[in-house]
């Protein structure tokens, strides 16, 4: 194989250009005339976070526990107390341990969407296997809440060279694994108009990269839970001044903790002491950008 200085522009070209971001579908105004819209999601990766690397660590499956056990009860009451709806994006193994909990978000107006079968990394796994497991994924949520997804959240936001093709054959209405911008966008697939919503993730918006810890490696948490809440606001506060999308990406076994819910309490009083914000769920915000834009849905 060649090294990366040899190559010849069509080749990188052509890598770079596999999935891209096309035209902007930032609507000219939200529902109601709100500033901007809020996206909250939680990856309720539970103990699938051990199994995918076939760790067998009673310890760490007893951590995913823990999210399922105490993490969603508590985002739960704050999400309650401020009659938010989020989006919960569940791998399906997850969601095979804990079928009442998607149950019970599904039955009150929360979104399931898909993310992976065993939070497997989606550039490690044969392209074939890959499509099995989005399809099987798939069907499973169907089956335990009664809804087939309409979006998708890849593991670790991982995409392979066949993901995006895959996403199309289950005629996805949106993604929510990409970084090319900060607002929602229609994915190109290799130049081509896919008809599919985007809506951008990023790790600064994401709870994992300030609290994760590795005890057998050098990854410790480092970032105080105050300053992370702040890190928060302020990417909220700045898409509201630009009237976009303010997506954040949280976990049940990192910020479901004593100590660290309070981040999500005191930013979503933040977000409603505006007056002027539509917190939606990942699916119906997407669904408006497509409608307000003309999409036809994938294609």
């Amino acid at each position: 194989m060649s090294e990366p200085h040899e190559w010849d522009e069509a080749q990188w070209r052509g890598l770079v250009g596999q999935v891209r971001a096309g035209r902007s579908l930032l609507p000219d105004r939200w529902p109601g005339g709100a500033r901007c819209a809020v996206a909250l999601s939680f990856d309720s990766d539970h103990e699938t976070n051990e199994l995918r690397d076939g760790g067998t660590s009673i310890a760490r499956l007893g951590w995913g526990e823990y999210g399922a056990r105490r993490g969603i009860p508590r985002i739960k009451q704050v999400l309650d107390r401020f009659d938010a709806k989020a989006s919960f994006f569940v791998p399906a193994v997850a969601a095979l341990l804990h079928p009442e909990e998607q149950r019970m978000l599904a039955q009150e107006g929360h979104e399931i969407g898909l993310h992976g079968w065993i939070h497997e990394r989606n550039t490690q796994v044969p392209p074939e296997a890959e499509r099995d497991l989005m399809l099987r994924s798939a069907d499973t949520l169907e089956k335990i809440t009664g809804t087939r997804p309409v979006g998708m959240r890849t593991p670790s936001w991982d995409y392979s060279q066949v993901t995006l093709k895959i996403a199309r054959e289950l005629g996805l209405l949106y993604d929510s694994s990409l970084f090319n911008d900060d607002d929602p966008f229609e994915i190109l697939d290799a130049g081509e108009p896919t008809g599919i919503v985007e809506l951008p993730v990023e790790w600064i918006r994401d709870d994992a990269v300030y609290f994760m810890m590795n005890r057998f490696g050098a990854q410790r948490p480092y970032t105080p839970p105050a300053d992370v809440l702040d890190i928060f606001r302020r990417e909220f506060d700045g898409a509201r001044a630009e009237g976009g999308l303010f997506l954040l990406t949280m976990h049940p076994h990192i910020t479901g903790y004593r100590s660290r819910i309070f981040i999500l309490e005191e930013l979503l009083e933040h977000i409603t002491a505006t007056g002027d914000c539509w917190i939606a769920t990942h699916g119906e915000i997407a669904r408006y950008c497509a409608e307000e834009a003309g999409l036809k849905g994938p294609k």
